[in-house]
């Protein structure tokens, strides 16, 4: 198969770089490496003269709030217009394992209907002075707890569409146009993938957990709950309310509830803003 993968980008230069190395250092390496530059004008730079070649994408930035479904739309479309079978999707700070696109395309031959989701491990931090090494990463952390982890060479079948996040997935081009894309309502952080799942349950698409097709997510510090994209997760989580009538992001909203910045109203049956 004619393998793409697709990253998008905003800053995190030194994680896009490893990244890149990962994939060079694998045991196949991709046809297409597309890398969405939203508002970053200094991608390039960072790609330029490495392994695999990287093709930017340039994807502008309206009021501040990064479009990561419009970006990863782009992202897929250039990469079918070149040729692409089988779209890998790789967060920017995750780095892949050696086999990681060699499973997902052994994976999509027999699963041609079906997301599929390889295993993510949220690496502790990196040494100051030399970083990451590759080598060293798959005895770094274990596959995050929250998502089933099938063993090398197995996979499992998912029956909760929930469950599925963009950290790393892949997917046929035939199942990208079944399912039809990420929908370009959702702006900033959060609600856009979860929106996905539902999207590819509704077009009868599968969901698939990989095994032997490990991403390492590099470190980066977090706030819990995510208190700076509070704006983006009530306006994103009223969209996928419109759209699919449940409400996600329930544990943020909850605690964002609890510090009183959100507040459930009873009459409208909306979460809003307090002040």
């Amino acid at each position: 198969m004619r393998t793409a993968v697709i990253t998008l980008a905003a800053g995190r230069h030194r994680h896009l770089a490893l990244q890149q190395a990962g994939l060079g250092a694998g045991s196949c390496v991709p046809e297409q490496y597309v890398v969405v530059a939203m508002g970053d004008p200094g991608v390039g730079a960072v790609l330029d003269g490495r392994r695999p070649h990287a093709a930017v994408v340039d994807c502008p930035v309206r009021d501040g709030r990064l479009p990561l479904a419009r970006a990863r739309n782009l992202g897929a479309a250039h990469a079918l217009a070149h040729g692409a079978e089988l779209l890998v999707f790789l967060d920017v700070d995750c780095v892949p394992g050696d086999r990681l696109l060699e499973r997902y395309a052994e994976v999509a031959r027999p699963h041609p209907r079906s997301l599929l989701c390889g295993t993510v491990a949220y690496l502790p931090p990196p040494d100051p002075a030399g970083g990451y090494r590759l080598a060293d990463l798959p005895a770094l952390a274990a596959p995050h707890p929250a998502r089933p982890a099938p063993g090398p060479g197995e996979t499992q079948d998912g029956t909760d569409h929930t469950l599925f996040w963009s950290l790393s997935f892949a997917l046929t081009a035939d199942t990208w146009h079944a399912v039809g894309g990420f929908c370009e309502e959702y702006e900033g952080y959060g609600g856009e993938d979860t929106d996905y799942g539902q999207r590819a349950r509704s077009a009868g698409v599968r969901l698939t957990w990989v095994g032997g097709a490990p991403a390492f997510h590099q470190y980066h510090p977090t706030s819990s709950p995510p208190l700076e994209h509070l704006c983006d997760i009530l306006r994103n989580s009223e969209i996928f309310h419109r759209r699919w009538g449940w409400w996600p992001m329930s544990g943020w909203l909850d605690a964002f509830a609890e510090r009183g910045l959100i507040r459930w109203n009873g009459t409208t049956l909306r979460w809003e803003h307090t002040r």
